[in-house]
């Protein structure tokens, strides 16, 4: 299995979530190697900021990668996701803001930006970290661990007492391919409750939240007119998160992600304590045709 970029360079404008402003987010090719970098172009000189799990910072409403200068870029986790989803392991991200854009709160518009890009491979063997033994991390009644399993698996649970998220499906266990990945994961939006979102409005936080990119629930019901695009939107939006979260660990898992209300900061812990404990994974490849 070999490394991925894009052919060709493409270009997309749209609102970022917590300032509200106009992004231009151009995604350019990448040699083997590079890695997912992240370039603040509104920065003179322009300033890299490669995903690494060590690197991620702020993750309140959403994950943020900071590099040693403490130079930030937020809402990374949509385009994480869907770079995780369609395997591409190199590429350059420049931004004219410190936010990318949010598109409709899912990753499906990244989805269909790389993939208008084209999928090039590379002359270099991707690697993988294998999960070789069990480890957990949990925060109160919150639990996310990483278990031996081969291929990519994840099970996940939420447990949301409102009566609209209720009565949806907050558990399942998915075996992941790309195929399953855009299907099944890639078009659910993030969600919110009205009365957050007044309040961070009023704190100048997600001011360019809005239903067109996310699913904005009240009290008792789904306020946007179209309704959801899964049966079960809000679980699947969740896992979308933790395939992004898991991705800026720059390999793709070979393994199970079992969680319990795990969200951004709960994901990325994991990943920490994973990657720091070098009994429980290892480095694989996969080139000759019997693996």
């Amino acid at each position: 299995i070999k490394q991925r970029t894009i052919k060709h360079a493409v270009q997309e404008t749209g609102i970022g979530l917590h300032k509200g402003e106009k992004v231009t987010m151009t995604l350019r090719p990448a040699p083997a190697n590079t890695g997912i970098v992240f370039r603040r172009i509104d920065l003179e000189p322009y300033v890299d900021i490669p995903a690494k799990a060590n690197a991620v910072g702020d993750t309140v409403l959403c994950t943020c990668l900071s590099n040693e200068e403490g130079v930030s870029i937020y809402t990374v986790e949509h385009l994480a996701s869907a770079l995780a989803g369609l395997g591409i392991d190199n590429i350059i991200i420049e931004v004219d803001s410190n936010e990318l854009p949010i598109m409709d709160g899912s990753a499906s518009p990244f989805i269909f930006l790389l993939q208008s890009a084209g999928i090039e491979e590379l002359n270099a063997s991707k690697k993988f970290i294998r999960i070789t033994k069990p480890i957990r991390v949990e925060e109160g009644d919150k639990w996310a661990e990483f278990r031996p399993y081969d291929g990519f698996r994840i099970d996940f649970k939420i447990d949301f007492a409102h009566p609209v998220i209720s009565q949806t499906r907050q558990h399942v266990v998915m075996d992941f391919d790309a195929s399953s990945y855009v299907d099944e994961v890639s078009r659910a939006r993030t969600f919110g409750f009205m009365r957050d979102l007044e309040y961070m409005n009023a704190n100048n936080l997600a001011l360019g939240g809005s239903m067109e990119n996310a699913v904005a629930l009240d009290e008792y019901r789904v306020l946007n007119p179209e309704g959801l695009r899964y049966d079960d939107e809000f679980l699947k939006h969740k896992i979308l998160d933790a395939v992004g979260d898991l991705y800026l660990g720059g390999h793709s898992i070979v393994g199970e992600l079992r969680a319990y209300k795990s969200g951004h900061g709960l994901n990325n812990k994991l990943l920490n304590a994973m990657l720091n404990d070098q009994s429980c994974w290892e480095y694989v490849s996969y080139d000759s045709q019997d693996e």
